[in-house]
């Protein structure tokens, strides 16, 4: 029984929320951006270099017969995961640097100090009262 109160006490802990959360936004977040590429921005780029369609680009080391099929390197696959890490990669450098700078702002904002408390008040009242009298 107390492994399981052991488990409870972590799986509801806020850190693994958070990560549970971060990793559905993740995923989420991972599918507009393959979209985003394979969608919006490879297809110009592959009308710049003549019309070529990165995830079809193959090198057939066997041909296919009527039994099996072709072997082939997809390395135009390759070519496609590569462009969607480096977009996925500058958009989180992108999202990271913003949060940098709002900590930045924070951080630069000076605090004005609290205001002294009534015992801090009421203390300091009698020090200067005990002093004057001293010099008197």
């Amino acid at each position: 029984m107390k492994w399981l109160q052991e488990f409870k006490a972590f799986a509801v802990r806020g850190n693994v929320v958070d990560i549970a959360v971060g990793i559905v936004i993740g995923a989420a977040f991972g599918k507009i951006v393959s979209s985003l590429v394979a969608d919006v921005i490879t297809p110009p780029i592959g009308l710049l270099i003549g019309g070529i369609d990165f995830s079809q680009l193959v090198i057939t080391l066997k041909q296919a017969t009527d039994t099996n099929p072709a072997v082939t390197l997809n390395y135009g696959k390759l070519i496609q995961a590569a462009i969607d890490f480096t977009i996925i990669a500058f958009a989180i450098f992108l999202v990271v640097k913003g949060i940098n700078a709002l900590k930045r702002k924070e951080a630069v904002k000076p605090t004005e100090p609290p205001p002294p408390s009534k015992e801090s008040v009421l203390l300091t009242e009698i020090r200067d009262i005990l002093k004057e009298k001293r010099i008197a």
